[in-house]
């Protein structure tokens, strides 16, 4: 496969979850699979749940591979007898499978995501019913060589209706020796009947030890893991953005700022509004929409628990917070300033607001609360 193809369902500066040799952590959800292979209960439809970045298409290759390479139990008893279940979903990397699926060029398997439109030569904001109905002729010409296929569908939410209802159909009417794979981070947006006829594994998110080694394998280097591990919720995928715009730093002068309430530190704010201001900075701009979020939330937790929040994510986090929120009911009145500002930050997005008018109408806003 082309590296310069778009690739929708990979995190940028990761390798691509085919590329990933191991998952780390979600156990439960491994043993969970393994469980209903070895004892003949496979599912022919599998939803994979939860939030972004903590391994779900990892995962879904990972039972692609798994699937693809091994024989249903029973299939293969031989001479002297059924060979022990397996253990865990793991396939060599030099198997013919893995490196067929590596390649793009396993028979049977096919992978759904959002694909270029030849209209406009741009990437689909959705899945379409064509990628869909193209899995028919895939069936049709797979069957004959028999053997055990895996659909792969990544994500799901982004299917529009049409594309669901002919999903649908091939729910109802399940193909033989098949296996339909759904990555889903918002299963809540599907249709309830795609999800009546799913079987769900749902993944947590990575504890610090975990994101740790997670984002070793992705070759991510940081000397703040604890840090990093903190921002992103447990999620290796939301780590490496942080990572690649700099969330670390930009988290840091809004605990500065923070720091300067009630008495305004102005010249800090304008320069992170001038920051955000900047041609091609509509990364940093939803980054840091995201990062004020986050810091309402700790904040308003750490006065509604009455104790800080560790690790830091960022320095002098701690003090700031427990100044700003030493009791319930402050952290109540943060609570909704951070609902206040996300439907303010909604809608100056949705309407082009300049982006340096945006961050200062927040930060005034977090300057009302503190007063």
């Amino acid at each position: 496969m082309s590296d310069d193809a778009p690739q929708p369902d990979r995190v940028e500066g990761a390798p691509h979850p085919r590329e990933t040799a191991r998952l780390i952590g979600q156990d439960a959800a491994q043993r969970a699979f393994l469980d209903a292979f070895t004892s003949g209960r496979l599912h022919h439809g599998w939803l994979i749940t939860g939030p972004r970045g903590v391994g779900k298409a990892t995962l879904a290759w990972a039972i692609a591979r798994f699937l693809l390479a091994t024989p249903a139990p029973g299939a293969d008893d031989g001479l002297f007898g059924a060979p022990p279940p397996p253990e865990c979903l793991a396939i060599p990397p030099d198997h013919p499978v893995a490196t067929r699926l590596l390649a793009g060029s396993e028979p049977g398997f096919y992978h759904i995501t959002r694909r270029v439109n030849p209209d406009t030569g741009r990437l689909r904001p959705m899945i379409v019913a064509e990628d869909v109905r193209e899995l028919n002729r895939f069936l049709q010409l797979s069957a004959t060589e028999g053997g055990a296929r895996v659909v792969l569908i990544d994500s799901a939410d982004e299917m529009n209706v049409q594309a669901a209802n002919a999903l649908l159909k091939m729910l109802e009417e399940p193909p033989a020796r098949t296996t339909i794979l759904m990555v889903s981070h918002q299963p809540a947006r599907l249709l309830p009947t795609i999800r009546s006829r799913c079987r769900e594994l749902r993944l947590g998110a990575l504890s610090p030890e975990e994101m740790a080694e997670a984002l070793t394998q992705a070759g991510a280097e940081t000397d703040r893991p604890e840090a990093l591990a903190a921002l992103a919720a447990g999620s290796v995928g939301e780590a490496l953005r942080l990572g690649n715009l700099g969330g670390l730093d930009i988290y840091a002068e809004l605990i500065g700022i923070l720091g300067s309430l009630p008495r305004l530190d102005r010249p800090r704010a304008l320069r992170l509004a001038e920051a955000a201001a900047q041609r091609g900075a509509e990364e940093r701009l939803d980054l840091l929409i995201t990062l004020f979020d986050t810091a309402l939330s700790r904040l308003a937790r750490t006065g509604a628990m009455g104790q800080a929040l560790l690790p830091e994510a960022a320095p002098d986090e701690a003090a700031t917070f427990l100044r700003l929120a030493p009791h319930a009911a402050a952290a109540r009145a943060w609570a909704s300033c951070a609902q206040e500002i996300g439907a303010r930050a909604r809608h100056g997005r949705a309407v082009n607001l300049d982006p340096a008018a945006l961050v200062l109408d927040t930060v005034f806003k977090l300057q009302d609360t503190a007063a």
